[in-house]
């Protein structure tokens, strides 16, 4: 009793009594601090956040163990399955935060999320080969809805010469070679696209010199009363042919947007709009597994007898799932959401390491407030202690649950 007092009940006292005084303790401020914490803006959304992480990550951790535990009784390698999914709890918060903190990079060649994300997107909308890239200003293209159309019309018949700048020779593709001049063909519009840039310098700007490459594989469209007619590829020597053409129809020439899109950078994960749900992500890593142990202990207590009644009753296996199995691991859910709620009302470590410092306001929690007043730079220790104990106040429910859980299954044993 004397050691609980004094690393429990001796901390508790204090920081009330730290809770009524000013940011140095020197003097009484009564519930000052106390109304801080519902009209200091930080605070205010510390408290919403955590709102947001009581009701959605305990919900998913306990859905996802269910799951898990479900699963696990249902394929062969149930051991090294149920390994994988709780080896996460082995690691820390801090050696989890850094992992995700990586995970969420913006950048695709580094953040897991975004290069998957890239990845995706790429095999369904290929990215443009020459983003940025732009006709030369002499030569009067139009900028339109991403793209550029031609200032004149072109017959069949006549060749269009289009040099492109505002791209590195370096990035051109490995298939791209010596530009030469198209030649002109009846019933077709014929053309070169090239970089109008030397690699090393010199030519003559709008001229095709020598080391100056063809762009293969933008798209040159013809237009006519503002409808696409004809469409080409560029070859690799820059070359392109319009075919189709009404003789004596004037078109005009365009380069659609595709050809100069930019690539697709992937999601901004620890933004103002996402960090919150990022987190929780983290969060679920960690602690799926632990729900997932504790439902498939109380899994392996549910007597199967009445599973297979059920069966030979003619029940699918979802509704033996609904209606048999989850009533019967009532208890079990019900622990496993209190402990994660009692876990996720003081979450710190995660939502520290993860927010980079732009977003850390937005992704705050009372935790994180609590040390961010007290020592994080205001050094405000009456308000921190206040949060500290409205942060205690708000556990007591969800510990009081439990303590009578434990009492009344200790009376019906």
């Amino acid at each position: 009793m004397l050691v609980l007092l004094a690393i429990i009940g001796w901390p508790i006292l204090f920081s009330v009594w730290l809770s009524l005084r000013n940011a140095d303790g020197s003097h009484f401020v009564g519930l000052h601090n106390y109304v801080s914490i519902f009209t200091d803006p930080a605070t205010l959304t510390a408290l919403k956040n955590n709102i947001i992480w009581l009701v959605s990550a305990p919900t998913l951790a306990c859905a996802l163990g269910l799951v898990f535990a479900v699963l696990a009784e249902r394929i062969r390698w149930a051991t090294a399955f149920k390994i994988v999914i709780f080896m996460p709890m082995a690691i820390s918060f801090l050696a989890a935060g850094v992992i995700f903190e990586l995970v969420y990079q913006a950048d695709p060649h580094i953040g897991v999320a975004n290069a998957v994300l890239v990845e995706l997107h790429d095999t369904f909308a290929p990215a443009s080969q020459y983003p940025a890239a732009e006709p030369r200003p002499t030569t009067g293209y139009r900028a339109a809805g991403g793209g550029y159309s031609s200032p004149a019309e072109y017959t069949p018949g006549s060749v269009a010469n289009i040099p492109l700048i505002g791209y590195s020779v370096l990035d051109l593709p490995k298939s791209a070679v010596q530009a030469v001049p198209a030649t002109a063909a009846p019933g077709e519009i014929t053309g070169t696209v090239w970089l109008d840039l030397v690699y090393g310098g010199g030519g003559t700007p709008g001229h095709i010199d020598p080391g100056k490459k063809g762009t293969p594989g933008i798209t040159v469209e013809a237009l006519s009363g503002g409808r696409v007619v004809a469409k080409s590829a560029v070859r690799a020597d820059g070359t392109f042919a319009l075919h189709g053409l009404s003789p004596g129809g004037d078109y005009r020439l365009a380069l659609p947007a595709s050809d100069f899109s930019k690539p697709y950078a992937g999601v901004s994960w620890l933004g103002p709009d996402l960090v919150t749900p990022a987190i929780i992500v983290a969060y679920l890593w960690i602690w799926a597994g632990f729900a997932m142990v504790l439902i498939a202990a109380g899994l392996s207590g549910i007597p199967r007898e009445l599973q297979e009644a059920a069966k030979v009753d003619g029940a699918s296996d979802f509704q033996i799932f609904r209606k048999i199995t989850v009533p019967l691991l009532a208890p079990v859910l019900l622990v496993v959401l209190i402990t994660l709620a009692i876990n996720v009302l003081k979450v710190f470590d995660l939502v520290y390491i993860i927010s980079p410092g732009s977003t850390l306001s937005v992704a705050n929690v009372l935790a994180v407030q609590m040390w961010s007043v007290s020592f994080g730079g205001a050094q405000n220790q009456g308000l921190g202690s206040a949060i500290g104990v409205f942060l205690y106040v708000l556990v007591l429910p969800a510990m009081y649950v439990n303590i009578r859980r434990i009492r009344r299954e200790r009376r019906e044993s």
